[in-house]
């Protein structure tokens, strides 16, 4: 088809051979090599890892993860849509932070408080159909019948569980990516989120000061956090270079953020004090005042690389 333009915690690496997809045709060709007389402004390492293997559920922790051209392996490959094929997300069904997806070596599971595990063979091939993501229609994999009952009763609505059919391409922004081909598969845009540790500190010292308990980082929901940089350095990173310089990545768009950090990872309750934190201090003039934390990028080079928490990181700033 044509090109669209639009908790837990696991030790073990998730691979990414099912991952092999016409995606690669969308791997950006710049020459990002680290120049060997490469003179970094600002340096840390790679703290920590994470998936979310269905869009807006729950994450995974790892040790390790490889990069894909689409970012990490198995990350936002599912996605839970209404009897509409509209896609559904904490916004407005905060119950779904609950849902906890395991991906196995053969199966992918599905977990929550009340019901029993229901495990999904990652080979099933499923019924061909359309859904939406924000404006993009997008082909996708129904997964099955037993995991649109399980979702069904659990967030107790109409719903299914799709993944995305490798088959076709999603594309990121080109506003945002200058041009660069970069493909996502069910992201809200973008192949890869990072924040910075201090970033988070910071809001949790404001927190704390205005009388509210600190946060984790799963509510904003990053791929990469890097330890070492100074609150928000992210922002001002022209290219991340990993482990060396043998991965490269470009941050492109602040992410600009709706209500679901105020969503408790834990209880699915909403509140409000992180969404009022951060309009003390971070509107961002570059998506029109919206609240951002982190920054969206893309893969500049290194695809097909695996991604370890300690490894160090290396930029330079582009302001």
């Amino acid at each position: 088809m044509a090109a669209i333009v639009g908790g837990g915690y696991e030790p073990l690496a998730v691979g990414g051979s099912a991952h092999a997809v016409g995606a690669q045709s969308a791997a950006l060709s710049l020459d990002c090599t680290m120049p060997t007389d490469f003179t970094p402004d600002i340096t840390g390492r790679i703290a920590r890892l994470f998936i979310h293997p269905i869009k807006s559920c729950a994450g995974t922790e790892l040790r390790e993860a490889e990069l894909t051209p689409t970012g990490l392996a198995w990350d936002r490959s599912w996605m839970v849509v209404d009897d509409q094929g509209m896609f559904m997300t904490q916004r407005e069904w905060p119950r779904m932070a609950l849902i906890h997806p395991v991906v196995g070596t053969d199966t992918l599971t599905l977990r929550a408080s009340g019901m029993a595990d229901l495990e999904l063979p990652l080979a099933a091939a499923g019924r061909p159909c359309e859904v939406q993501v924000w404006r993009d229609r997008v082909q996708a994999l129904d997964a099955s019948p037993e995991a649109a009952r399980w979702l069904s009763e659990f967030l107790q609505t109409p719903c299914r569980l799709v993944r995305f059919d490798d088959t076709g391409q999603r594309l990121a922004d080109a506003d945002w990516t200058q041009g660069a081909a970069a493909s996502v598969r069910f992201p809200d845009g973008f192949p890869l989120l990072v924040v910075s540790q201090a970033a988070l500190d910071e809001l949790n010292e404001r927190l704390r000061a205005a009388g509210h308990a600190g946060v984790g980082m799963e509510r904003f929901r990053p791929n990469i956090v890097i330890d070492g940089f100074a609150a928000h350095d992210e922002d001002h990173a022209e290219l991340l270079h990993v482990s060396g310089g043998a991965v490269a990545l470009r941050p492109v768009k602040p992410c600009a953020r709706c209500p679901i950090p105020d969503v408790d990872p834990a209880t699915a309750q909403r509140g409000t004090a992180v969404t009022e934190q951060l309009r003390a201090y971070r509107q961002d003039a570059r998506v029109g005042g919206g609240l951002t934390f982190g920054m969206n990028a893309i893969i500049a080079a290194g695809a097909g690389q695996t991604l370890r928490v300690g490894q160090q990181v290396a930029a330079q700033f582009s302001f």
